[in-house]
């Protein structure tokens, strides 16, 4: 299976999920997650799914800086409803990186590991998304802003006209090449752009917390290692699908 070259580009997602270390799956229970795989779950890349990996990414780096996530100790809040736009999409993202479903899911081993009802709908959030760790309770509301990645005007016009059937050979390949340089834009170009991703810390009474830059995370992700934590700096929610 042939990817777009650009989505190794885009950092991984490491976690530790007790759950399959029990079972033997995992050494340490290290799970690694990348773009590529939420591609493949969703079974197509656009700015919806991008977006959606994206915000886990630095959701997850907020709450946990100098740790792995703990996947399936993460609950997750939407803004809209599961029937509501593109909600369907992002929640199989969500779910697939933190271990959090809906009512379907794990119910639980012996008393432990339950999954089921960790994503939930709250539609008083202020911002699309929200996670919270269930062992601190320490949250981050998130969101990202699609109206302000570039498109090409041509791009529309393709899209409807190949949707339909209706395109010839090239244009379905400029089409193509239109839509991932969209998604390659956001995931490189704009990864760090607070107006486009924004990622809130959910602050508690009496406390002040520290956060590190999303700058700061990603390249400490890309060395392996850590960085020093800087007062809280507001870094950007699912609006415009793709």
């Amino acid at each position: 299976m042939e990817l777009p070259d650009f989505f190794d580009q885009v950092p991984k997602l490491r976690v530790r999920d007790p759950l399959a270390e029990l079972l033997g799956c995992a050494t340490a229970g290290e799970l690694e997650y990348s773009y590529a795989d939420a591609v493949r779950l969703t079974g197509h890349s656009c700015p919806t799914v991008a977006a959606a990996y994206w915000l886990t990414w630095l959701s997850l780096a907020h709450l946990y800086p100098d740790a792995l996530p703990e996947r399936g100790a993460i609950r997750v809040e939407f803004q809209e409803g599961a029937r509501s736009g593109s909600t369907g999409v992002v929640a199989a993202v969500v779910q697939q990186l933190t271990g959090a479903a809906g009512s379907t899911g794990f119910k639980g081993l012996g008393g432990r590991f339950n999954r089921a009802g960790l994503i939930r709908f709250s539609p008083d959030l202020p911002l699309s998304l929200r996670f919270t760790r269930i062992d601190t309770g320490q949250a981050v509301d998130a969101a990202a802003d699609l109206s302000l990645v570039p498109s090409d005007p041509v791009l529309e016009l393709l899209l409807a006209r190949c949707a339909q059937g209706q395109g010839s050979a090239s244009e379905l390949r400029l089409l193509g090449e239109l839509w991932q340089g969209r998604v390659r834009m956001l995931l490189l170009d704009l990864a760090d752009d607070p107006g486009v991703f924004k990622v809130r810390p959910v602050e508690k009474r009496g406390a002040r917390p520290v956060v590190r830059s999303p700058l700061e995370r990603r390249e400490s992700a890309r060395a392996g290692m850590h960085v020093v934590q800087l007062p809280i700096r507001e870094t950007a929610i699912l609006r415009d699908a793709s």
